[in-house]
């Protein structure tokens, strides 16, 4: 299926990822539904600092994803839904679990329900490789068992797999795209990598941080938004669960030394406790296996590698420290 022409629904189009894919899903001459979470102010979230362009070709609703009415509404007359609307934080997730059930369950349940009602003819729901919990095998494959290592990462269980089952009940079009860790401009602070990048950009040389010896596969958002436009065109993905990474394992410690030699700061870690994950909780290891998206989608990352992760830490590096985007952000407070 080719996207170009298409009435596509992104919800979650006020966030991160989902704003990156909003706007080149308007490029590709898509016609692009923007599901925002509704508030007093009439924020569209990061689409409110889109170029004109982009804000005047939208097509904006703003409602809740736990509302099956709202979702149903802004389903009517879309051919394809890129399903991102979610709460992602882990550490709220400990104070909150409720509501991570509510919004990222009872969310995609809303969504594919309405998706098989109204004939839908794709649905793409967005995953994370949180699912997987601290690696069994690595590179990490979609056959990795899952496991529940935190509040969130149950919830998106709980939602992939209430997914699949309408393709499997009903055959509902879903793909389920599993990213691993995204990072780039807009991401929210509460992220390690915007972490450390605003906490130099603030002036501080001594970074407060939680643990430095897990690994992960961070994939730089460009990628991950190629991911989705991929899997979403890809006939062969309708079923199946498409892992999304870089093929490349870091520390974040290294990942530090890293965003402090492309900024030219020499810093220390400080190890803030109130950052650490409970024990069990923490997910000590993610490498992820990217050939299935390759096979089935014809995906590659172009910031994959060293080489790539360096480039993609530049260009977030430069984003945040422009003083404009800078200021959107409170770099001396931890944001769980």
């Amino acid at each position: 299926m080719q996207l170009a022409g298409k009435k596509i629904l992104v919800t979650g189009a006020d966030g991160f990822i989902g704003s990156h894919l909003t706007e080149r899903l308007v490029r590709m001459g898509c016609d692009v539904r923007a599901f925002v979470l509704y508030n007093s102010f009439n924020s569209w979230g990061w689409l409110d600092s889109s170029p004109a362009e982009i804000r005047r070709s939208l097509d904006v609703f703003a409602g809740d994803i736990r509302d099956p009415n709202g979702v149903r509404t802004a389903m009517r007359g879309c051919d394809v839904v890129l399903h991102l609307a979610a709460l992602i934080a882990i550490p709220y997730s400990y104070h909150s679990p409720d509501t991570y059930v509510d919004t990222n369950v009872k969310g995609t349940l809303n969504v594919v329900q309405a998706a098989r009602d109204l004939g839908v003819a794709r649905v793409v729901h967005t995953s994370t490789s949180e699912v997987y919990g601290t690696a069994r095998f690595v590179p990490i494959t979609e056959e990795h068992p899952l496991q529940g290592q935190s509040p969130y990462s149950a919830s998106k269980i709980g939602a992939d797999q209430i997914a699949l089952s309408f393709y499997s009940s009903f055959e509902t079009p879903v793909s389920v795209i599993r990213p691993f860790n995204t990072y780039g401009p807009r991401q929210s602070a509460r992220a390690v990598i915007p972490t450390v990048i605003t906490q130099i950009a603030g002036g501080s040389r001594s970074i407060k941080l939680g643990a430095l010896h897990p690994t992960r596969d961070f994939n730089f958002v460009a990628d991950t938004v190629g991911g989705f436009v991929a899997v979403a065109q890809a006939d062969a993905a309708v079923g199946e669960v498409v892992n999304v990474g870089s093929n490349f394992e870091v520390s974040i410690g290294d990942t530090v030394r890293l965003i402090a030699e492309v900024m030219g700061a020499d810093v220390e870690v400080l190890c803030d406790q109130e950052r650490l994950r409970p024990a069990k909780s923490e997910v000590e290891r993610l490498w992820a296996d990217n050939a299935k998206a390759l096979r089935v989608a014809g995906w590659q990352p172009e910031y994959g590698g060293l080489e790539g992760f360096r480039r993609g830490l530049a260009e977030t590096a430069a984003w945040f420290t422009d003083p404009e985007n800078l200021r959107l952000y409170k770099a001396d407070r931890y944001n769980i």
